[in-house]
């Protein structure tokens, strides 16, 4: 190891721990100069390369799932924690599956399915995004099959997703005030306009 002051390369090793993260830290000392230093060492992964829906090719990138999972979490009741650990679960079944390459609508099924255990809602903003629906009603048959609205108006579903909206809004509002007052709301607001 070359000494950053200096530029030696010969050092001493003076105290090697491990992190709570898996890193090995070491305290090393220069044999020249006698200035000290830390390295961090940690394992390197290879990650495989991912397959868009355009035939492009890059690098997994677990800060890409983070952001996503960090948008669909959003004002949700999802720890920092828990997203992490999904990231950290997802990156190791892309490693398992001992690939050089994945399809990113793979990864993708692969994340709703943990956002699907984790948190409904986070699992609906995921889907929308993910998924290029065509209209509202393909969307609302995937609220069906994921047995997540019981507010379903097949003759009109976006009156349907605006109730289920004011039904969460309410929830979340209610959990605030005392239970005692009514809620100066008592049924949903029209259909959406587009």
């Amino acid at each position: 190891m070359k000494c950053p002051f200096c530029g030696h390369a010969d050092d001493r090793v003076l105290d090697t721990r491990v992190q709570k993260d898996g890193s090995i830290r070491r305290r090393r000392e220069c044999l020249e100069c006698k200035a000290r230093f830390s390295t961090v060492e940690t394992i390197m992964l290879a990650f495989p390369f991912i397959i868009k829906k355009d035939g492009r090719r890059e690098p997994f990138s677990k800060e890409k799932i983070l952001k996503g999972l960090q948008a669909s979490c959003q004002k949700r009741p999802v720890s920092l924690a828990q997203i992490d650990a999904v990231v950290e679960k997802i990156s190791a079944w892309v490693i398992n599956r001992g690939e050089s390459e994945i399809s990113s609508r793979l990864i993708g099924k692969k994340v709703m399915a943990e956002l699907k255990q984790l948190d409904d809602v986070a699992y609906i903003r995921f889907a929308s995004v993910y998924r290029t629906f065509k209209d509202v009603q393909e969307f609302v048959e995937t609220l069906e099959d994921a047995e997540l609205l019981d507010f379903v108006d097949a003759s009109n579903p976006q009156l349907s997703l605006t109730a289920m909206t004011f039904v969460e809004s309410e929830k979340s509002t209610n959990h605030e005030t005392d239970s005692k007052t009514p809620s100066p709301r008592t049924r949903p607001p029209g259909p959406l306009s587009n």
